[in-house]
């Protein structure tokens, strides 16, 4: 399953986040953790904003991961589906409602 994930880092933090994120390597950037894959993230700098997606097959995992960096920034994960699964679940809602 894949997640979309936001977040915002409120300025009396950001120097420091910036710090930490900035310093760490390529392969400790992309270590999400057993069991879940940054597919990408984007990070809009004069925003201290940004997103990323996720995949995973258990949310726990996400949350493990996530629940390094909440203390210092808010967090939202909402569950997302490719074109083909959510044209699957569309076909299937414009079944049911057409009854």
């Amino acid at each position: 399953m894949k997640f979309l994930v936001t977040w915002k880092v409120p300025e009396e933090n950001w120097i420091n986040i910036l710090d930490v994120f900035s310093s760490l390597s390529p392969d400790e950037r992309a270590d999400a953790g057993e069991g879940v894959t940054i597919e990408g993230r984007w990070h809009d700098l004069a925003d201290k904003s940004g997103v990323a997606v996720m995949e995973s097959d258990h949310i726990e995992a996400v949350f493990s991961y996530l629940g390094r960096w909440n203390p210092h920034m808010e967090v939202t994960v909402r569950p997302v589906l490719e074109d083909a699964e959510a044209a699957a679940v569309g076909r299937g809602i414009v079944e049911t409602s057409s009854h």
